[in-house]
């Protein structure tokens, strides 16, 4: 009988050992590529039992969903057969038009032909990065930075250098002395000045004229990332970057998830002329044309429901359930622990007291039915080891409130470890932690 060859390597072949029977054949830039440490808790984090405090999802509940599921309806009933149809492969124009009018409340002058509607702002940050980024490039990050970007920018081989920050934002300073270390291989700097993700903070309004000033200075792009941006507490938003003159050096990302949808991924970036067209470019290589249901779904819920009333609903729900955190965190959490006091957006972020380890600890407070996410997970060189993400914008403020003592209550055991053992680091303790896959929380 006649015997088929053995392809090496080939599922169903010889696969020299591995799980993988692929190992070996994928690109390079693949290495990079893990899973993050939002993605890895979510198979626990969404136990009914455990107080979550890690994912940032926003609070759709509060939405009028009788209202957005007849516009959904009257949309299919009316203009179903274009909803359901292909379309441009740089966004709906009508939205286009309307992204621009909500840019527009930071200050922001732009033009729809410059808008680039994308699939989330993910895939903004992904389409930037692409067109950009060569391997080995450099791109200057705050310290600590999203998560989700890290992860793009590995997966293209930049190098991420990060940058001090303090409560008022990104330091200027560290910001000069990162462009002339990095030799001209910068090749921008990706900032998120409103309610930081993970850090809270928010740049400070005379550092934006001058981190933008330093950019311009050294013909260094800026990446301003801006998700939360209407979400602030204490007033009106403040300008943007990209409002302060950096018309020709400012690539300016947006998103609906956290005004509106998540569920729907619509988000934009508005660029220079030029860069706009390479964006079109790689949107169409990648998606070939954004959801027409879901951008016309947008359009139909902005010109027909009170969309900004809904902001100032999501703002109140936010600013009760960050008071519930601050409140509780100052009420509970032991001597040595600090943490920011954000003005908007969805996260606070904690530093541990000396010699804990946030990553070490975290199955013990999976354990007591409470989980975060670690700090080393936003940030590209190991950074982080004391800190972690609490999110507030998903739980109710009682239960917010029960996490945070659930994780009172743990750190103050591992102080008590730390205290008679001395640091109990990851390589001398492996303790078992969930890994499964599952849609990252941004």
């Amino acid at each position: 009988m006649e015997q088929r060859p053995v392809v090496p390597g080939r599922s169903g072949g010889m696969s020299g050992g591995t799980l993988d029977a692929f190992t070996g054949r994928y690109a390079a830039r693949t290495a990079g590529m893990t899973a993050s440490e939002i993605r890895a808790l979510f198979a626990v984090a969404s136990r009914p039992e455990v107080v979550s405090l890690a994912g940032g999802m926003p609070y759709t509940t509060a939405l009028p969903l009788d209202a957005v599921g007849k516009l959904l309806s009257d949309l299919m009933a009316t203009r179903g057969a274009t909803a359901l149809q292909y379309g441009s492969g740089q966004g709906d124009p009508a939205l286009r038009e309307l992204i621009c009018e909500v840019m527009a409340l930071e200050g922001i002058a732009a033009s729809p032909e410059d808008v680039v509607v994308t699939v989330g702002s993910q895939h903004a940050l992904d389409l930037v990065t692409r067109i950009f980024i060569d391997p080995g490039d450099v791109v200057l990050a705050e310290a600590p930075s999203y998560v989700g970007a890290l992860g793009t920018f590995a997966a293209y081989q930049a190098e991420v250098r990060h940058l001090a920050m303090d409560a008022d934002g990104l330091q200027p300073e560290a910001l000069r002395e990162a462009i002339a270390a990095a030799g001209g291989r910068a090749k921008f700097l990706y900032t998120i000045p409103n309610f930081h993700n993970p850090a809270g903070t928010s740049l400070s309004d005379p550092r934006r004229d001058e981190v933008l000033a330093i950019c311009q200075e050294a013909g260094l792009l800026v990446l301003e990332d801006n998700p939360y941006g209407l979400l602030g507490f204490d007033g009106p938003p403040v300008r943007a970057i990209r409002a302060r003159g950096g018309e020709d050096d400012v690539v300016y990302l947006g998103s609906f998830s956290k005004t509106f949808a998540p569920g729907l991924r619509v988000g934009w970036v508005l660029a220079p002329h030029a860069v706009r067209e390479k964006l079109v470019l790689a949107a169409e290589a990648s998606v070939l044309c954004p959801p027409a249901l879901n951008q016309m779904a947008v359009v139909e819920y902005l010109t027909t429901q009170d969309w900004q009333g809904q902001v100032e609903v999501f703002k109140d729900l936010y600013r009760e359930r960050r008071d519930a955190m601050l409140d509780s965190l100052a009420q509970l959490m032991p001597a040595g622990t600090t943490w920011t006091h954000p003005a908007g957006g969805f996260y606070v972020w904690t530093t541990l007291p000396e010699g804990m380890d946030a990553k070490v600890m975290q199955p013990r407070a999976i354990t007591a039915r409470v989980a975060y996410v670690p700090g080393i997970g936003f940030y590209a060189d190991g950074q982080g080891r004391r800190e972690l993400r609490l999110s507030y914008c998903f739980p109710e403020p009682d239960r917010i409130r029960e996490g945070v003592r659930r994780l009172a209550g743990v750190v103050e055991a591992e102080l008590d470890l730390l205290q008679t053992f001395g640091p109990v680091t990851s390589s001398r303790v492996t303790r078992p932690s969930a890994q499964t896959p599952a849609p990252d929380m941004a």
